[in-house]
């Protein structure tokens, strides 16, 4: 077998082009989705741009990715249109990678720069958070927020406040509106360290007003990350020892909220992704996307879940395809979650076809147990309020999602499938206890008025709030009793 070459400069072409984006943050994910939308950028449009990471921790994988060049591989799998999906690409648009805990100067050099224009991040959920106990003297501050106000006020005095000078900041942690949370804090650093800027306070504060554009975006890729289970094919395919491939769906999705002193028109010349065919879209208002997100993908997945496990089934992909379980699912994604979304109908039949297919991924094999973590504040959080607003617009309860309810309920009996599988609810212990409570009484209609009255889940007693919820519930409690879980489907289908 031919040997295969290291993956580098050397033995690869790189392109080299202007560096215009900092990065903090080098997973996976930002690798397989911000970076490989910059490639495309680049191969598609005049973007003409490369990034520089900035590890957000003291201990990362920079070493790593300098020790390729910062080139790697993204392997993108999935469905589109029906057919399977399965490209591997080269990106080379990382330019380097700097760990400010050993390289400070050079981190704090970027700000210099001229060309930098744009600051990206995935720092976890936790990232985006003000620390009292920072520093502007620390190098760097400990915090994410922090050390991108060391950046800013350097960038702004290097430059004597230039308003050409300013950043556009897109934050892509799982935080829904990420850029307010994170324009809060750089205002809180300003605040704390105002005694540190001195005459330059006031200067500076205007500044990032008016000449910063913090974004909130919201991001949609799933990232499996490296691999391990097929890395030598694929080694072997693109022949080279690449130790940094990254494994990713084939579909993304990047909403972008222009910032409040912007526009649409001015974010969109400046980062053309439209221009290149990516399902990047720049919008005034994140918001509804964000609930389409939760509503047609987070809010199937929750129902789906308990309804295929409980009918014999394992994961995702055999329920999308089983005749009467893959009925139901777009019973629920069709006719009753895309009922309760305000975007236009074209747009949301478009999305929730979308992730159908990605349900249906055959390089995938999602397993539904892992779905039911926590399953009823999920439920709380991504059904019940299409629930609420199905029931207001169509004068009738959804079948689909009361019988996923009822489903979650079931499940959390316990016991054994028909098959013999356990079933093994995991949630919070409190939840668990009282579900336990619930089922030991026998009583079918208790048990239904028991967990709709539960405080700690709903925050409301959903026996009274949701007319005619403990009825439906409790038949479709004694259905699944009596006479399983696809019998029971059969019956509202």
């Amino acid at each position: 077998m031919k040997e295969l070459k290291s993956l580098n400069c050397r033995t690869a072409p790189k392109s080299v082009m202007p560096e215009r984006i900092i990065q903090f943050g080098e997973g996976n994910f930002l690798r397989a989705f911000v970076d490989w939308i910059v490639f495309n950028m680049n191969q598609k449009t005049d973007f003409n741009s490369s990034v520089v990471v900035v590890q957000p921790l003291e201990h990362g994988m920079i070493d790593r990715l300098n020790g390729q060049d910062c080139l790697y591989h993204v392997n993108l799998q999935g469905k589109e249109d029906g057919k399977s999906v399965d490209t591997t690409t080269r990106i080379d648009v990382i330019s380097r990678a700097l760990n400010p805990y050993t390289q400070f100067e050079a981190f704090m050099a970027l700000s210099e720069q001229p060309d930098m224009r744009f600051v990206i991040s995935n720092t976890t959920e936790a990232g985006i958070a003000f620390d009292a106990t920072c520093k502007f003297t620390d190098r760097p501050a400990s915090s994410y927020p922090g050390r991108l106000v060391q950046l800013l006020f350097h960038r702004y005095q290097y430059f004597n406040g230039a308003h050409d000078k300013g950043m556009i900041i897109m934050p892509c942690e799982l935080i829904f509106l990420n850029g307010h949370r994170l324009k809060e804090c750089i205002y809180q650093y300003i605040e704390l360290w105002k005694e540190d800027f001195g005459n330059d306070y006031e200067g500076f504060k205007e500044w990032f007003t008016a000449d910063c554009y913090v974004c909130a975006t919201l991001v949609d890729r799933i990232v499996p990350g490296f691999p391990r289970e097929n890395i030598d094919e694929i080694q072997h395919k693109i022949c080279y020892k690449d130790n940094l491939v990254v494994k990713a769906e084939n579909f993304h999705l990047w909403v972008i909220e222009k910032a409040e002193n912007m526009t649409v028109a001015q974010l969109q010349e400046e980062f053309p992704a439209h221009k290149a065919g990516l399902h990047v879209l720049i919008t005034d208002n994140e918001k509804p996307y964000h609930m389409r997100k939760v509503t047609l993908l987070n809010g199937p997945h929750t129902v789906l879940s308990p309804v295929a496990f409980l009918g014999g089934i394992n994961i995702v992909r055999d329920a999308c395809e089983h005749p009467l379980v893959g009925k139901y699912i777009r019973k629920v994604q069709f006719d009753e979650l895309m009922q309760t979304l305000d975007l236009p109908e074209e747009e949301l039949n478009k999305f929730a076809t979308d992730v159908l297919e990605r349900f249906e991924n055959p390089f995938v094999d999602h397993q539904l147990t892992s779905i039911m973590l926590n399953a009823f504040p999920k439920f709380e959080t991504r059904d019940l309020p299409g629930l609420k607003i199905y029931l207001k617009r169509k004068g009738s309860l959804p079948q689909g999602l009361v019988m996923g309810l009822a489903a979650i309920i079931t499940y959390y009996k316990g016991g054994k499938r028909l098959d013999g599988t356990p079933i093994l609810p995991k949630d919070d212990q409190k939840i668990i206890e009282k579900l336990e409570e619930l089922w030991s009484t026998g009583d079918t209609r208790k048990v239904a008025e028991g967990v709709l009255a539960f405080d700690y889940v709903w925050h409301e007693d959903l026996n009274k709030t949701i007319p005619g919820l403990t009825d439906m519930v409790k038949e479709y409690l004694d259905l699944i009793q009596t006479k399983g879980m696809l019998e029971a489907l059969q019956s509202i289908l």
